[in-house]
């Protein structure tokens, strides 16, 4: 038995659980509080793509006559060949069943309907893939030409990472899914709410929190908390999560609270605590809520009557995620490009370095909500105690850190302290592209580990660029891009079309700097959404200052996305299907020499961009001054040490050869010998391992109580060349 049971509603992500559930059973800990947790999405998932239950979608398919179109024909008619290998594929995707790789890259191994038609264009990925890459491909293929089966002819509102999406987009009003739920089970639910059941049984909470990230998670959430109701009413029911975080701040439909108790915003954990002694402790007088819908009177109350303030971060614990099924999430590889595949494969265990985002001036972003607003960064040194606390409970050492934007200073530190410690992890992060990242902070990234990150270009027009305030250029984005790229560290980059007052013409130049990022090999990934209006953004709450006329609707459910026209008139979505195929042929190194009206149908208008913009903006300037407060870091080893003289008119000279070794060659650096055996002593203290990085004026300094011109000795060949092997500047 526990207290509280905390839910992640069907569907987020198939290869690792949502974090919210773990943040929170995390502070619950540290609280004395007992709690379970379950991702009810991952359990359906395995439950329904299972040979027994697949036998009886097919018999259903028959009985219901909905079998209609010719792939799903195909399907049924090869059901035999679908049954067969569905645990053994299950298995291998989740890494318990390696060996069978080799089968599924064979011809005839796995049946083959439509999702497998577009093969024939991305051959050439799989000899960069490699054999495992290639059978999880063609594994994550199978498997959706079973989910398009289902869709047709079980139930049109499934989704691999969502269901019923549709119904929780937009939805001003509560009717629409208030009335499907109303309605009998689907398959789906029956499954969902089979499981579910069976862990009320087991758990017996006297409080049930689901956690909605998602428009895709609103209708399950909604189905768990009827069947609660109906079944256990004696059980308290909240939601909490990025779902009503974002769209339920307005809502006032009485309905909502047949099926919920509670709704709370923003930070969960004040908010779940106070619950927590409402519904657990017998003191009725002194209950006090924290950002806390209700209803009282007959009436949506929103109740913020406690005096206690939110915790710190340093305050809310480590993640935890056990009770959790770790072993049997399942990577899919959905699409060859590398970068892509880090959301869909692998298991991450999920970290936040900053609460908020230390920027916080986009335009187009919730930046008034307190989870964007209020900043707060956790200690590099509490990070990786936090780090290490997870890699011994999970196993696992891959971690995703899921800021808004990850803050440079504080992913330096973060690198600083992986590296004294000697921990071997592999992690990827969510940046903005700014000028911070210089080529040596970049190496010092994926010395610790580093392997990707993703940032916001939006739209590459420094106009537009100014107008949403990201305090980038896109000669900026190109030379960060490139300080990545060089040191091997994926990019990956969030693309904008339609912002309000864009032109068709900075629409095109925009892809053509995507193409130049593209072609110079300086940008790996990316992925174009048109701008949607959300009403907490400046965007939303100032729409006259952005040249837009919004269309409010009553609301009485979810507030979020609003309809807008914009001044230029422009249908911004007749671009949309030219830019995602441009993108993924860019992304596949293919149509560089493409005009880019080749990829529309209709007129567009010649760019205007110069073809060589991009590569003419990562000519850069040497720069002879650093910062004396910069911290000079040594990422290599220590040499072998040799000594040798120079005679010359009879005067001797004695120096010092060095040579290092790291892990691809050797190399020689000569130095006179007094300060040669200055820079050796001096070289330990410039490791990682060290207990404080020092800084260039710390170097300086002590080189010049010994000799003379410390920046002619820090400027000599030898220093440079130290500076191409990991002599860093930070």
């Amino acid at each position: 038995m526990k207290d509280l049971l905390l839910i992640t509603p069907p569907f987020t992500q198939l290869n690792t659980p949502y974090p919210a559930t773990a943040y929170l059973k995390g502070f619950l800990n540290t609280k004395g509080i007992s709690a379970f947790q379950m991702d009810l999405g991952i359990e359906v998932i395995l439950e329904l793509f299972s040979k027994k239950t697949f036998e009886v979608v097919f018999d259903l398919a028959i009985e219901n006559d909905t079998i209609v179109s010719a792939n799903c024909q195909r399907i049924y008619a090869l059901k035999d060949d679908y049954l067969q290998p569905l645990d053994a594929i299950i298995l291998f995707l989740q890494g318990k069943n390696q060996t069978l790789a080799r089968q599924i890259c064979t011809d005839n191994f796995l049946p083959k309907a439509s999702r497998f038609d577009q093969l024939d264009d991305m051959n050439w990925a799989f000899g960069e893939m490699g054999m495992q890459d290639k059978a999880k491909h063609f594994a994550t293929l199978y498997l959706e030409d079973l989910s398009d089966f289902i869709i047709e002819c079980i139930d049109p509102n499934f989704g691999f990472s969502r269901y019923a999406e549709r119904l929780g987009q937009s939805a001003n009003a509560f009717n629409e899914l208030y009335d499907s739920l109303q309605q009998d089970q689907t398959f789906i639910d029956d499954i969902t709410l089979s499981i579910l059941e069976a862990r009320l049984q087991i758990v017996q909470p006297k409080l049930v929190c689901l956690s909605v990230p998602f428009p895709g998670n609103l209708y399950s959430a909604f189905r768990c908390a009827q069947y609660i109701k109906t079944n256990y009413p004696e059980i308290t029911v909240s939601m909490g999560g990025g779902f009503p975080n974002t769209e339920l701040r307005s809502v006032t439909d009485t309905r909502v609270f047949e099926f919920f108790d509670y709704i709370t915003l923003d930070d969960g954990e004040l908010p779940v605590e106070l619950l927590y002694e409402a519904v657990c402790k017998t003191d009725i007088n002194n209950v006090t809520y924290k950002r806390t819908f209700l209803l009282e009177n007959n009436s949506v109350t929103y109740k913020n009557d406690t005096k206690r303030l939110d915790y710190k971060q340093h305050a809310v614990g480590t993640p935890d995620y056990s009770d959790l099924l770790l072993d049997d999430y399942i990577s899919v590889i959905e699409i060859a490009n590398p970068m892509h595949s880090l959301w869909s494969d692998g298991r991450w265990n999920k970290l936040t370095m900053a609460h908020g985002c230390y920027w916080g001036k986009c335009t187009f972003c919730d930046i008034s909500l307190d989870y964007i607003k209020i900043y707060e960064p956790v200690a590099a040194k509490l990070l990786v105690d936090r780090m290490e606390i997870l890699v011994g409970q999970t196993g696992e050492t891959g971690f995703h850190f899921v800021d808004e934007a990850a803050p440079p200073a504080l992913m330096k530190a973060l690198a600083l302290e992986i590296l004294k410690r000697k921990l071997m992890v592999t992690w990827w992060t969510n940046i903005r592209f700014e000028k911070n990242f210089t080529r040596d902070l970049c190496l010092l990234l994926k010395a610790s580990g580093c392997i990707a990150v993703s940032g916001g270009l939006e739209v590459a027009s420094d106009r537009l660029l100014k107008l949403i305030d990201k305090g980038v250029t896109v000669k900026q984005v190109a030379q960060v891009t490139r300080n990545f790229t060089e040191a091997n560290i994926m990019v990956h980059s969030y693309l904008m079309y339609g912002y309000p007052t864009q032109t068709e013409q900075e629409t095109i130049d925009s892809l053509e700097m995507v193409r130049q990022l593209f072609e110079v090999g300086i940008l790996q990934s990316g992925f174009w959404h048109q701008f949607a209006l959300t009403a907490h953004s400046p965007v939303g709450l100032n729409p006259s200052d952005y040249g837009i006329t919004p269309h409010y609707k009553d609301i009485t459910f979810a507030n979020n996305d609003v309809d807008f026209t914009d001044s230029t008139g422009i249908d911004h979505s007749k671009f949309s299907f030219g830019l995602k195929k441009s993108l993924f042929n860019f992304m596949h190194g293919i149509g560089f020499e493409l005009p880019l009206d080749e990829w529309f149908d209709f007129s567009i208008p010649q760019t205007t961009i110069q073809p060589n913009f991009i590569y003419d903006s990562l000519e850069t300037e040497v720069t002879f001054k650093i910062k004396p407060t910069a911290k000079i870091v040594w990422l290599g080893h220590l040499p072998l040490v040799s000594e040798f003289s120079k005679s010359k008119k009879g005067n001797t000279r004695d120096f010092l050869e060095m040579t290092f070794h790291d892990k691809m060659e050797a190399f020689q650096i000569t130095t006179e010998k007094e300060k040669g055996e200055w820079f050796l002593e001096t070289l330990e203290t410039l490791m990682p391992s060290y207990e404080k990085p020092k800084s260039f004026s710390e170097l300086k300094k002590d080189f010049e109580t010994h000799f003379e011109d410390f920046e002619l000795f820090w400027f000599s060949k030898p220093i440079m060349t130290l500076r191409d092997y990991g002599l860093l500047v930070l």
